[in-house]
């Protein structure tokens, strides 16, 4: 019996679920250290103290754990957006608050750092990749058109060029914590950015 037929013959769905999860992880760690090029399927065998032909059984290659670990960063934001409107805000705060929440998960959430690094190496991916940026501009473009519609936006803010300026700002800011701090400070530089953007942004 090869590795793929013990691995489906011992685990039934809710271990093979499992056991996914814990490759998923142990990718994103290697991916998020050191990087697409410099990672390899015997690297996350390796951290996981597994076969290589272990993890071929969750993931057929290693453009396969990178496409996973980039999806699995972006579902993150439509859990924590149901997060955030079941506590009530109103369509500007809610913008703030996603902001604010997914600075949290750039400095705490390995997935989404090791995500975030594979979309910047995604010229070196031979695999299709979500788009970045698009779903968070829409997203915010639809608070703020909401917003507006709420009397708070400032006359003469455009929903669709605040949303893309608020896109730039926190990738950038979220980019710039990594290259110097490993986003360590995330949170505080995008307070200070949010902070600035918002007063601009909101009706006063």
């Amino acid at each position: 019996m090869g590795v793929r037929q013990q691995e489906a013959g011992q685990e039934g769905p809710a271990g093979l679920q499992d056991r996914t999860r814990v490759v998923l992880t142990a990718a994103s760690e290697l991916f998020a250290e050191q990087g697409f090029r410099h990672t390899s399927v015997k690297d996350v065998a390796d951290r996981m103290k597994m076969t290589k032909g272990a993890v071929y059984f969750h993931y057929p290659s290693k453009e396969a754990l990178a496409v996973a670990v980039v999806e699995e960063h972006y579902a993150r934001w439509p859990a924590l957006l149901e997060e955030v409107l079941t506590e009530g805000y109103g369509p500007l705060e809610t913008a703030e608050q996603m902001l604010a929440r997914a600075a949290v998960s750039f400095r705490d959430d390995i997935v989404v750092q090791a995500g975030a690094r594979l979309q910047i190496e995604r010229p070196h991916i031979d695999a299709e990749l979500p788009t970045p940026y698009i779903d968070w501009t829409e997203l915010l473009a639809s608070l703020l058109v909401a917003a507006r519609d709420e009397g708070q936006v400032r006359e003469g803010v455009s929903p669709e060029a605040a949303a893309r300026s608020l896109v730039s700002a926190f990738f950038g800011a979220q980019h710039i914590s990594d290259v110097l701090r490993g986003r360590a400070d995330v949170v505080e530089r995008w307070t200070e950015t949010s902070e600035l953007l918002f007063h601009a942004i909101r009706a006063h």
